[in-house]
């Protein structure tokens, strides 16, 4: 879930983005005037915003362009009736990553937000454990020292997850139970037996992490543990 700064000062359409993005699972504050996006974000954090070229007699682009020179750094989207070249050269100079025409679709609003939130996601560092070295960026996962042409294997956002966690846990026995309350269960709609499962997915992907150095095993009424079996 993000938090997103809707600057509209048509309070119909600042009504559709609030339930749009709401029923996306976005959090939304609305401001109807420059004044009132500044101190907003005076007092809160925003992941992203969507502004309005024309609010009234104020500008989107020239409320933007200070919102930068403030040192903000959320993405930005502008919305405007002005299809001109010229209009879309503005809003991008002052700092906007995308501008929409309006009318608009809000499937198609929504999925550029997306691409937004994404691309300012932190980038994380990738993981190492035995021979296996993990990505959680692009979720995939390599065998260190082999050949550029060895093919890196690509995870579910999930079955990354899963590994992630299995893997900064070296050697620890981790129960189904803390496996599931970590990964799943704030989804809802699963049940533990979905850990069984994933360590399934896991074990075909990496042939039970042999070629890495490492073993990935079930321990009877006590959990699951990977651990380093061949460090080199």
């Amino acid at each position: 879930m993000a938090h997103i700064l809707v600057v509209e000062d048509d309070s119909d359409i600042a009504s559709l983005l609030a339930r749009g993005l709401g029923a996306a699972g976005h959090r939304v504050d609305w401001a109807d005037t420059t004044e009132a996006a500044t101190r907003l974000l005076a007092r809160k954090r925003c992941d992203a915003a969507i502004i309005d070229m024309m609010l009234g007699d104020e500008s989107g682009a020239t409320l933007l362009a200070e919102l930068r020179s403030q040192g903000h750094r959320m993405p930005a989207i502008m919305l405007s009736a002005l299809s001109r070249v010229e209009d879309r050269a503005e809003g991008l100079e002052a700092g906007a990553q995308d501008y929409v025409v309006k009318p608009f679709q809000l499937s198609e609003l929504l999925a550029r937000l997306e691409v937004q939130l994404r691309r300012a996601e932190p980038r994380q560092a990738p993981i190492t454990l035995g021979r296996l070295v993990y990505d959680p960026t692009s979720r995939t996962a390599t065998l260190a020292g082999a050949e550029t042409t060895a093919r890196p294997v690509v995870m579910t956002e999930r079955e990354g997850d899963l590994l992630a966690y299995l893997m900064t846990r070296p050697g620890q026995v981790l129960t189904r139970g803390e496996l599931f309350d970590a990964l799943w269960a704030q989804h809802g709609g699963s049940t533990e037996n979905v850990v069984d499962v994933y360590l399934g997915y896991l074990r075909r992907k990496f042939s039970n992490f042999e070629p890495y150095g490492l073993a990935l095993r079930t321990l009877r009424r006590r959990g699951f543990v990977l651990s380093v079996e061949n460090p080199e």
